[in-house]
């Protein structure tokens, strides 16, 4: 399985009109805890690179994902669609084992193991 990110043309555009809207190095993308199944997935724009981040790059964008988010979402592609109203990312990521029924969580086949301090 891929480790990185990979990113449609449609999802790079966007990134790439944020970016020209609002700076940014690139797209940073990660998960949260929540909802009924887990996990819900985070992205908005990079402003910094930080100790723990792993940065990929396709068609041109960086795509910043935090240590603890990318044993979740690695191999992950992410789309941009529009559909009438409707304006969003889309992810297929290899490692989702199951969605709630809202499609707003989702769980993996294996949870990472617990960050020492």
């Amino acid at each position: 399985m891929s480790e990185s990110i990979r990113l449609s043309e449609n999802a790079a555009a966007r990134v790439r009109q944020f970016m020209d809207d609002q700076g940014g190095l690139g797209l940073r993308f990660g998960v949260h805890r929540t909802g009924c199944s887990g996990w819900a997935y985070e992205v908005g724009l990079a402003r910094e690179i930080g100790e723990g981040d792993h940065v990929f790059e396709d068609r041109g964008i960086k795509v910043v994902v935090d240590g603890k988010s990318l044993p979740i979402v690695r191999g992950t592609e992410i789309d941009f669609v529009d559909e009438g109203l409707t304006r969003s990312f889309r992810f297929s990521n290899p490692r989702v084992t199951d969605e709630c029924g809202c499609g707003e969580s989702f769980t993996v086949d294996e949870e990472p193991a617990p960050a020492s301090s």
